[in-house]
C-alpha cells in the first residue's frame, strides 16, 4: 500500500511540475517576444507559481517519506515545508477567485450594473494579486509555531501527525480561532466562485441567444471571449470540486483519532488534485499556448 502511494505521490509530482511549468515558460517565453496578453493571462501566471508550490511542498515529502526516508525533515524543514504549502494553498484559491470574478466583470453588458467597474478591474488586478501574497505570508506566519517533528511533542496535549511533521494544537483556543478565520475566507472565496461562475454563464447563454440568428453560419467557433470564459468555468469547476473533497477528508482527518493509512496518503493526494490538473485544463481550452496571446 506504502508503494502505490508512493508511484502516485512521484507520479503527480512529475506530471503536475512539469505541466504548471511548461505553461509558465510559454507564457513567460510569448510575453517577452512581443505579444500582449489577455488581461486574464497575469491571474493565470500567479495561479502556475502559487499551484507549483502546493505540489512541490506538499509532494516531495510526502513521496520521500513513502520511500523510505523516514524523519528526513527536522524542525525547521518542517517549518518550511508546511508554511510554502500554506502560503500556495491560500494564493491558490484567492487568484481562481479574483480569476472568476474579473471574467465576469469583463464580460458584463454595458448596460449593466458591473459596467463602471470594468476600468476599474484592469486598474487594480496587479496590486489585488500583490495583496493576495503579502495577505497569506503574514497570515500563515502563525503556523510555523505549531508545526514540529515528531520527536518534539512537549508543552501539547494534542497532536495531529502527519507522515513526517506533526501539528501541535495547544490548550487555548486561538486555534479554533484561526481555523473558523481560514473557513470564513475559503467559503467566501467558493461563494464568489460560485457567483462568478453562475453570471458568466448566463451572459454566454443570452449572447448566445442574440447572435444566434445573426451569425448562425459561423456559430461553430466560438469568440476569444467565450473561449476564456469555459478557460475560467473550467478552472472553478476543478477547484471546488477538488477543494470540497479535500475539505472533507481534512475533516475526517482532524476528527477521527485513530487514521486509517489510505486517509492519511490520500489526504494531500487530494489537495494537490487542483495544482496538477490545472496546466492541462488550461492546455485543452486551447490549440496551443500561443492561442492564448494576440500580436503587438
Amino acid at each position: 500500500m506504502d508503494l502505490k502511494f508512493g508511484i502516485i505521490f512521484l507520479f503527480q509530482i512529475v506530471i503536475g511540475t512539469m505541466g504548471n511549468f511548461s505553461l509558465l515558460y510559454n507564457y513567460m517565453f510569448l510575453h517577452f517576444s512581443g505579444y500582449r496578453p489577455r488581461p486574464t493571462d497575469l491571474f493565470l501566471r500567479h495561479l502556475i507559481v502559487a499551484n507549483s508550490l502546493v505540489i512541490l511542498s506538499r509532494g516531495m515529502p510526502e513521496t520521500m517519506e513513502v520511500f523510505g526516508k523516514e524523519h528526513f525533515l527536522d524542525d525547521l524543514g518542517c517549518k518550511f515545508v508546511f508554511y510554502l504549502h500554506r502560503v500556495g494553498r491560500g494564493v491558490s484559491i484567492d487568484t481562481t477567485c479574483l480569476l472568476s470574478v474579473f471574467q465576469a466583470i469583463t464580460l458584463s453588458p454595458g448596460n449593466s450594473i458591473w459596467a463602471h467597474l470594468k476600468m476599474k478591474a484592469l486598474k487594480y488586478k496587479g496590486p489585488s494579486i500583490i495583496l493576495c501574497w503579502v495577505l497569506h505570508l503574514l497570515l500563515t506566519i502563525r503556523l510555523p509555531v505549531l508545526i514540529t517533528d515528531k520527536r518534539n511533542k512537549k508543552n501539547f496535549s494534542k497532536t495531529i501527525d502527519f507522515q513526517h511533521c506533526s501539528v501541535m494544537l495547544p490548550e487555548n483556543n486561538t486555534g479554533t480561532v484561526f481555523a473558523a478565520m481560514t473557513l470564513s475566507h475559503d467559503i467566501l472565496c467558493l461563494n464568489l466562485m460560485i457567483w462568478a461562475s453562475g453570471s458568466m454563464v448566463l451572459i454566454l447563454y443570452r449572447h448566445k441567444q442574440r447572435v444566434q440568428h445573426i451569425h448562425r453560419q459561423s456559430s461553430s467557433r466560438s469568440s476569444p471571449e467565450t473561449r476564456a470564459s469555459q478557460n475560467i468555468l473550467a478552472l472553478v469547476s476543478a477547484f471546488v470540486f477538488f477543494y470540497t473533497l479535500s475539505s472533507t477528508l481534512h475533516a475526517c482527518f482532524t476528527l477521527v483519532d485513530k487514521r486509517a493509512l489510505w486517509l492519511i496518503s490520500s489526504t494531500p493526494i487530494i489537495s494537490a488534485g487542483f495544482p496538477t490538473i490545472s496546466p492541462f485544463i488550461l492546455m485543452s481550452h486551447e490549440c496551443s499556448v500561443s492561442r492564448l496571446f494576440r500580436k503587438k
